[in-house]
């Protein structure tokens, strides 16, 4: 089954307060120029952002946390024990990718170059503001649709985070239709539109979400780590 969405950035509620962690400010003490920065991202994220996604469940799914792997019909994936362990009490799984569109990227691409690199930087944050945002959605419409079946979700996994390597991007891709929500993958395995997200969500009655636990994984690069580790 699978499930396509389109959203408008005024539905996803994003608020200047999204922005103060991914900008490195606590307590709300955020400097000048960056409030009247963040109000302008925002008033013009109508325009920009282009938000697409959707999901796909797949019923035939084996979880083996002895060698860490998920084999989804024909494609096998080793994303590590991290996943493998939130994962083993699925029955099934579902897919997903999301994108807030290419525009949000090359505008603050362009703004960076030309003009102000640091605004350009706050459009950069908006634009994964958006992604996650969006996914957030998603995630709660497949949620939504699994409760009169009784079955529950796990949080989202996606290649790149929690020892995941990115490289699985193809296996994943593989799965979904060709172009799906627009999105397509480079030999590299970063997708395009660059602010877009996938992933894998677990399918059981006997799963729960337990929020992001930082602390499951290694990776000291990762934004979003630096900040809940500090």
């Amino acid at each position: 089954m699978i499930k396509e969405f389109q959203y408008e950035f005024d539905e996803l509620g994003v608020v200047p307060e999204d922005f103060h962690q991914l900008l490195g400010f606590e307590n709300n003490d955020i400097p000048e120029p960056f409030p009247e920065y963040i109000r302008t991202a925002i008033n013009k994220a109508t325009k920009l952002c282009k938000i697409r996604g959707g999901f796909k469940i797949f019923r035939s799914v084996k979880v083996d946390t002895d060698n860490h792997t998920i084999q989804i019909e024909n494609q096998n994936f080793s994303p590590s024990k991290i996943v493998t362990t939130q994962l083993k009490k699925s029955d099934q799984a579902a897919l997903f990718l999301c994108t807030a569109g290419a525009a949000i990227s090359e505008y603050s691409k362009k703004i960076s170059t030309e003009t102000d690199p640091i605004l350009g930087y706050v459009f950069d944050i908006l634009g994964s503001i958006t992604v996650e945002k969006a996914t957030d959605k998603i995630q709660e419409a497949l949620k939504t649709h699994l409760q009169p079946g009784g079955m529950n979700i796990s949080d989202r996994f996606s290649p790149g985070y929690c020892e995941w390597s990115v490289e699985e991007q193809h296996n994943l891709f593989l799965l979904l239709p060709r172009n799906f929500c627009g999105i397509v993958l480079s030999n590299s395995a970063l997708m395009h539109p660059i602010k877009s997200v996938s992933g894998m969500i677990g399918i059981g009655k006997e799963l729960q979400q337990k929020g992001y636990q930082c602390k499951w994984c290694s990776d000291k690069n990762c934004i979003y780590g630096k900040i809940k580790r500090k």
